[in-house]
């Protein structure tokens, strides 16, 4: 990374030890039009652009009653290598990537809550929903 800032706003989710194992497995994108590598080594997980190889996300994972849930978060700042909203955006866009890029979910409220995000800046309000979702996710993102 070349300017990471710590995520303020961490995803709350617990990710059973099932889905722990399917995430320690990382994803590669498998063509064009999927947007996202996830490699882990350890408890932390490196999210990269697929296309540029730039890193985005380095999410350290902690052990709690129930599963695994992310206790620390870095993202990318500089907006020569990543488009920078608000840590909220920060957070929704980390768990989409690890719901439904890496574990297959359809995660339709992350990725409304996404596109609601995204739709509300100036001159993205009659920006299609399927345009976001795969300039964003990639191909993953459909159900």
């Amino acid at each position: 990374m070349e300017a990471p800032q710590s995520l303020t706003d961490l995803p709350t989710r617990v990710w059973d030890d099932d889905e722990w194992k399917r995430i320690k497995l990382g994803y590669a994108a498998r063509g064009m039009d999927e947007k996202w590598d996830v490699l882990v080594e350890g408890q932390v997980a490196y999210l990269h652009r697929s296309w540029t190889g730039f890193a985005v996300f380095e999410v350290t994972f902690s052990s709690v009653k129930g599963g695994w849930r992310i206790s620390e978060a870095l993202v990318e700042s500089a907006q020569s290598r990543q488009r920078r909203g608000s840590h909220r955006y920060a957070r929704v866009l980390l768990e989409l990537v690890l719901s439904n890029v890496v574990l297959g979910e359809p995660a339709i409220d992350l990725r409304d809550e996404m596109v609601a995000l995204l739709t509300s800046k100036p001159g993205n309000a009659e920006v299609p929903t399927a345009a976001i979702e795969q300039s964003v996710i990639g191909l993953r993102s459909y159900s």
